[in-house]
């Protein structure tokens, strides 16, 4: 086992500015975590704050809303901008959005089943 790292799609909600970078799934996330510089350079919006825990301990993040598009998979989601992370970190609540899950034995995503309850 070891780190999924994919290619990924990200930009604005509208799109107008959109990037390919890679991007590490991080199935201890819960929302998605965009590099303060990446979140600059698509001029990503804040629309709020969160207190998250985190390896770096308690940190309050800005929350803001981003495009992303995974293996052919794309919706708008919220996001956290870290000026400390400097990486795109892929949430869970990302995967499920899109329908996909970690499989660590392979060390790449699949496709999952929305759940409904």
């Amino acid at each position: 086992m070891g780190h999924i790292i994919v290619k990924i799609k990200i930009g604005d909600p509208d799109r107008s500015k959109v990037l390919e970078v890679e991007g590490l799934v991080d199935t201890g996330a819960t929302l998605t975590v965009v590099p303060y510089i990446v979140a600059e350079e698509l001029g990503l919006k804040p629309t709020g704050s969160s207190i998250v825990d985190s390896g770096a301990g308690r940190l309050e993040l800005k929350r803001t809303r981003i495009w992303v598009e995974i293996e052919g998979k794309s919706e708008v989601v919220p996001a956290l901008i870290s000026d400390v992370i400097g990486r795109v970190l892929i949430g869970v609540t990302t995967l499920e959005v899109l329908g996909l899950q970690a499989d660590p034995l392979a060390g790449r995503l699949r496709e999952w089943t929305l759940l409904l309850y």
